[in-house]
């Protein structure tokens, strides 16, 4: 079989290098995405549900909010690798993926600026899964477009914008919403607007049209039976994914519940600031480690011990957290955990494009790698309020955190076909 005839060129591996403009339209894309998804998370949503039920109680505030996030966590499970599967067979004249980026992109600022409006628990809870199916339907085309059009050795590099742009929508979203669209509904509808004015840019680069004849058949048992991958034939993707779930559940532990650390852990007056402080170091380092070490990773070659490293790192932060709880031992865990973070997120997202099973479906099976970075920041919440009502503290939420961390260590190292 020629090579033709065996790797139709819209699934073949790219060659040619990304120029400057598609790597700045990708991480002005993400900073857009970051800031929609992760200013609700640390700041808005949880105000609204507090202002919603109207109790003292910060555990009934921290399990509500968790039952909110950990139901559209659900939504994920379902939504990243579905849309993979439809971008992967979708025929438009507009590529494969850039329709998927769009609709994403709409469904989610959309349902940000309904949330806004929201008074009740359900509206709420509607609303932000309606919102986090649009961020999984943009992020799991974005996502792809690596793989379709980013050669292997330049990977780590521009996966690192991924994780750059999520270091400074966080403390740039969160500062928005805190200090300058105040208020539910300002701040939600801020969000929606820069979404997809820092969206649109990418929607004008190239993106490669699926032949007609080349569209897999797809049917609903198709769609399931995709869903899963025997990690016996393929080993190498079942360590990957085992090894994001195991580093996001982690990091998510470790991040999720940091305002309501402060605040009742710390007993903090200051602690909006402070979560600021914290934020704006952690994002310091993101930068840094996931530009820096991804830019070498790819000269090296190697991916596998970035991420082991990168792993131990989150877990050291979280040790740090859970048996020094002090203002400047939080600092010191905030640049561990950024370091470690931003390495992770970069080298392993090129790490995961490496290990996947088929190009044809490059899509899908990158939506279920996503998922294993949206499921633990949207259960985390829930779990890690039961974990800190249960232990009466935040001591052993953060110990998991760490022990999570270096099991993803583990996990990844035994990853055989990259090095």
């Amino acid at each position: 079989m020629t090579e033709t005839t065996a790797t139709p060129a819209v699934f073949a591996e790219p060659v040619r290098r990304v120029p400057g403009r598609w790597i700045a339209a990708f991480a002005t894309a993400w900073l857009g995405v970051w800031m929609a998804q992760l200013a609700p998370i640390q700041k808005l949503l949880p105000d609204q549900v507090q202002h919603t039920l109207g109790t003292t109680s910060w555990v009934d505030n921290v399990v509500a909010f968790g039952v909110v996030s950990g139901i559209s966590g659900v939504c994920a499970i379902v939504a990243y690798p579905l849309t993979g599967a439809l971008s992967d067979r979708t025929t438009s004249r507009f590529g494969r993926r850039r329709p998927w980026i769009a609709g994403g992109a709409l469904l989610f600022a959309g349902s940000l600026l309904l949330l806004g409006m929201q008074t009740g628990i359900v509206g709420i809870g509607v609303l932000w899964s309606l919102a986090l199916i649009g961020f999984c339907v943009l992020t799991a085309a974005l996502t792809a477009t690596i793989s379709d059009q980013v050669p292997v050795d330049q990977r780590g590099f521009v996966s690192g914008w991924i994780s750059a742009p999520q270091a400074v929508g966080i403390i740039l979203g969160v500062a928005l919403v805190t200090y300058v669209f105040v208020g539910a509904l300002l701040g939600y509808a801020a969000m929606a607007v820069l979404l997809l004015v820092l969206v649109l840019p990418f929607l004008f680069l190239p993106d490669a049209v699926l032949p007609r004849e080349l569209r897999e058949r797809m049917t609903a048992r198709g769609v399931v039976e995709g869903l899963w991958i025997s990690p016996r034939r393929h080993p190498d993707f079942g360590w990957t994914l085992l090894s994001r779930v195991l580093v996001n559940f982690g990091n998510a532990f470790g991040t999720s519940l940091l305002l309501y650390f402060l605040e009742f852990g710390l007993k903090d007056p200051n602690a909006d600031d402070d979560l600021l402080i914290l934020i704006l170091v952690y994002m310091v380092f993101v930068i840094v480690a996931s530009l820096v070490l991804g830019r070498l990773s790819d000269r090296l070659g190697r991916r596998k011990a970035f991420v082991f490293l990168s792993s131990a790192l989150q877990g050291v932060a979280a040790l740090l957290l859970a048996f020094v709880p002090a203002l400047p031992a939080a600092l010191i865990a905030a640049g561990l955990l950024g370091l470690g973070y931003g390495c992770f997120l970069s080298v392993d997202q090129a790490l995961a494009t490496q290990v996947l099973p088929d190009p044809e479906n490059r899509g899908k099976d990158l939506g279920i790698m996503n998922i294993a970075m949206a499921v633990p920041q949207a259960m985390a919440p829930l779990f890690g309020a039961g974990i800190v009502a249960a232990l009466g503290g935040f001591t052993g939420l953060f110990v998991l955190s760490g022990l999570f961390a270096f099991a993803g260590a583990l996990a990844v190292a035994r990853v055989k076909a990259v090095r």
